[in-house]
């Protein structure tokens, strides 16, 4: 059995990380979403929330469960027997980024191999800065996230009230 780790924050879930994680589902007997719960960003959603929010996004679907880690993500691989930690390439400078941080994870684990994921091209815009940013400002995310992630952020969005930045200008990869 091959088991693959799909980790990222999540802040929100959005229909390009969905997309990433079912087709991985096509190719591995078990695909983990796994929440990231330590990030060097600023999240607009809870830990508890997100891990909430993609429970529900991929609710039903047998060959993919979803669960909330900390610490290096090679670490949890071992800890549940993952073989394979699965990443999204949108655009070329993604690429930079996710080469440095597998060759990195690939000399702390190299029993672990990375694959990537290229993005969708309907998806290739998509990131959950600019999912947050458009919600932000009462923009029509309804294309972007599944209802449910669009209703909870409105209700984020109006707890939190006008002027409040919630989120890093800054994105470290999501």
């Amino acid at each position: 059995m091959i088991r693959a780790l799909f980790p990222a924050t999540f802040d929100p879930i959005h229909n390009g990380h969905i997309d990433i994680a079912l087709r991985a589902s096509k190719l591995f007997d078990e695909v983990m979403v796994a929440v990231y719960n330590r990030p060097l960003k600023t999240l607009l959603f809870s830990p508890e929330d997100r891990i909430k929010l993609v429970k529900e996004t991929f609710k039903g679907n047998s060959k993919i469960t979803v669960t909330g880690y900390n610490g290096l993500t090679v670490d949890y691989c071992q800890e549940i027997d993952a073989q394979v930690i699965v990443r999204g390439l949108r655009v070329f400078s993604d690429f930079e980024h996710e080469f440095r941080m597998a060759l990195a994870n690939q000399e702390l684990a190299p029993d672990i191999e990375t694959i990537a994921f290229i993005t969708s091209k309907e998806h290739s815009f998509l990131s959950s800065t600019t999912v947050r940013e458009i919600a932000s400002l009462d923009g029509n995310v309804s294309t972007m996230v599944p209802p449910h992630v669009e209703e909870f952020m409105k209700s984020r969005f109006k707890e939190l009230g006008d002027g409040q930045d919630t989120f890093a200008t800054n994105s470290l990869r999501d």
